[in-house]
């Protein structure tokens, strides 16, 4: 069985972002534009929350993936691809996280 990541979701939601609206959530968020998508992130991201404060292990790896998957249709809502991401990532593993964030509060 091959493993399924990240970089597969991302392709799927542009794979779906180039169908037609009705057959596809990713198309139908994606129609609404980049404010509903945040608003769906921000969404996801309480309900993330508040699933991790319970003790129900399942229900907190759901609502991380709808979470990994918003902000991927966010991003594509942005046209920010997910190496974009990396290559910032990247770039701040490159510094202690200490001193990455300093940098950013200076710049």
């Amino acid at each position: 069985m091959s493993r399924f990541t990240v970089h597969d979701l991302a392709a799927t939601i542009d794979a779906r972002s180039a169908s037609g609206g009705e057959a596809s959530y990713t198309r139908k968020l994606l129609d609404k534009g980049t404010e509903h998508c945040a608003k769906k992130l921000g969404e996801e991201a309480v309900e993330t929350v508040i699933a991790s404060l319970g003790n129900d292990r399942d229900h907190l790896i759901a609502e991380s993936a709808d979470l990994i998957f918003h902000l991927l249709v966010l991003l594509k809502s942005r046209d920010i691809s997910l190496q974009d991401v990396e290559a910032a990532l990247a770039r701040r593993t490159a510094m202690s996280g200490l001193e990455e964030k300093a940098s950013r509060k200076s710049g």
